[in-house]
């Protein structure tokens, strides 16, 4: 890192606390906060939504796979993704700007209290947000082992660093500041990642190295499954994308409901498919070609790091680091916003006489609240991550095997084939993935331990396949939807009129 290195990683952070600054003036209420009032442009929220499916832990946990496995990384984690896009195009991403046209929400889990009952809303809202946690942590991880390998920052700092920068243009900002911090990062990363790709072409067979590595890495490098990345862990990992990205990860869901209608959503969604199929092949080339140049890592978590260290001059350095920590600041905020939505709307309002929401100005000031408190234990949670198996572990092991359980009612709540299924389905099948992570890994572990390449598989699938099996075979056997329920649901497949949707929002 040089002196210009320096100027580069200043003036981003800079940026980000103007963007900060700059989206305060555009919010007067917690709806503005959290959705924008539906009024964020589709082609906006599409590049959001694939930027924010990124972290610093793509390149520090992936570049890792990429380093060891090989190509089997692209399959597993961009592939899965865009099938997901896909799969949510046609089901679930139109559904959730109609909910916010419809009932006025501004959390993705809002309408779970009218779909389902309170309880329901209770134990997702509560369960979420302490996995959520988690999965924040481990972003806070990555982007400090970044920072020490390419200064010698230490991790604490590092943590403290990301953090509190993140902690002040997302209490401020809202929405607006992470959808431009997006698109900030999508440009940077664009420069970035092309200046790396070339500066490895360069070192070994030109232009011609995309091809011509593959014969010199070894045999199983090239193969679209590889160790613990192993066909059952790649159609585990589907069912877990579908789920996450398309609101199960609830700063996603809020993405969609900011959109101005079902359309909207949808063609931001096919965007973002489109660019998880392709961009993630420029991306993690000069992973795949890290052994070719760094042979013998002992912590090929730093691979990509020290790449950047050794082939880029001073400045793209700075460059290529900043644009992992816009991931890292970008995903990390909207989670955070994510968070303090279902806190604000879902959790509150529970403890007040009446159940009643707050007044306007004080749910504004309490968004902002959350947000602060809820970036400040995921930074307690990342200084003790070794302890709950490092970045890989909190990310795969952890989020990976507890997103499906907290998603199967939210988005099979809305899909009319799921009508059946009412709040017992609900909740027996959160509960019961919830225990069957528990099992996993506590009182079957050392069982688990004897599938070998496919204990990972074993981990993340069973969960969200228990949750799964509960909520259909439940809502078979005991019938629970109502006239209410049903009319919701049915109304959830068209778009309001533009004029009919006015009306709801200000309603």
């Amino acid at each position: 890192m040089g002196t210009l290195d320096w100027v580069v990683i200043a003036g981003y952070f800079l940026v980000m606390v103007w963007i900060g600054w700059w989206s305060k003036r555009r919010i007067k209420n917690a709806s503005d906060f959290f959705v924008a009032g539906g009024k964020v442009p589709w082609w906006l929220v599409g590049i959001s939504h694939h930027m924010s499916g990124y972290s610093a832990a793509v390149f520090v946990g992936y570049a890792a796979l990429a380093y060891t496995t090989g190509f089997a990384v692209y399959v597993w984690w961009a592939l899965s993704i865009t099938a997901a896009c896909v799969i949510g195009t046609i089901f679930f991403a139109p559904r959730w700007p109609r909910l916010r046209q419809r009932l006025g929400i501004i959390s993705p889990l809002e309408y779970l209290a009218t779909r389902f009952n309170v309880a329901t809303e209770q134990l997702l809202a509560w369960s979420g947000a302490l996995l959520k946690i988690f999965d924040v942590a481990a972003k806070w991880t990555a982007s400090a082992i970044l920072l020490n390998v390419f200064a010698g920052v230490p991790m604490v700092w590092g943590i403290l660093l990301v953090g509190g920068v993140t902690m002040f243009y997302s209490t401020i900002g809202g929405i607006w500041a992470d959808v431009l911090t997006d698109f900030g990062q999508f440009v940077i990363q664009f420069v970035a990642a092309i200046a790396l790709a070339i500066a490895v072409m360069m070192r070994l067979d030109g232009i011609t190295t995309p091809i011509t590595m593959w014969q010199q890495l070894p045999p199983d490098h090239a193969l679209p499954f590889n160790g613990t990345l192993t066909l059952g862990f790649f159609t585990a990992y589907i069912v877990i994308a579908t789920l996450s990205y398309n609101g199960g990860t609830w700063n996603l869901a809020m993405r969609m409901i900011a959109t101005e209608n079902g359309r909207a959503a949808q063609r931001s969604l096919i965007l973002s498919g489109a660019l998880y199929l392709i961009w993630p092949l420029v991306l993690f080339f000069p992973m795949w070609a890290a052994p070719l140049i760094l042979p013998d890592l002992a912590q090929p978590d730093q691979s990509y790091a020290l790449l950047a260290t050794q082939l880029l001059p001073q400045g793209l350095i700075g460059l290529v680091l900043a644009g992992m920590f816009a991931h890292t600041m970008a995903m990390t905020s909207s989670d955070s916003n994510a968070i303090a939505s279902v806190v604000v709307r879902d959790i509150i309002p529970q403890f007040r006489k009446g159940k009643s929401f707050l007044p306007e100005k004080s749910e504004l000031f309490f968004s902002r609240l959350i947000t602060f408190l809820f970036i400040t234990f995921s930074m307690i949670i990342a200084l003790t991550s070794d302890s709950f198996g490092g970045v890989l572990g909190l990310l795969i092991l952890w989020f990976g095997a507890l997103v499906g359980p907290v998603a199967v009612p939210m988005l099979f709540g809305m899909l009319p084939a799921f009508r059946r299924s009412g709040s017992s389905a609900a909740l027996i099948s959160t509960a019961g993935g919830l225990l069957m992570f528990a099992l996993n890994r506590w009182a079957i572990a050392d069982w688990v331990k004897t599938l070998g390449d496919n204990s990972q598989a074993w981990t993340v699938a069973t969960p969200v396949l228990v949750s799964i099996v509960l909520f259909v075979g439940i809502g078979f056997l005991k019938p629970e939807n109502t006239p209410e329920t049903d009319a919701l649901i049915d109304s959830l497949s068209t778009d309001l009129p533009e004029a009919a949707d006015a009306e709801g929002a200000a309603a």
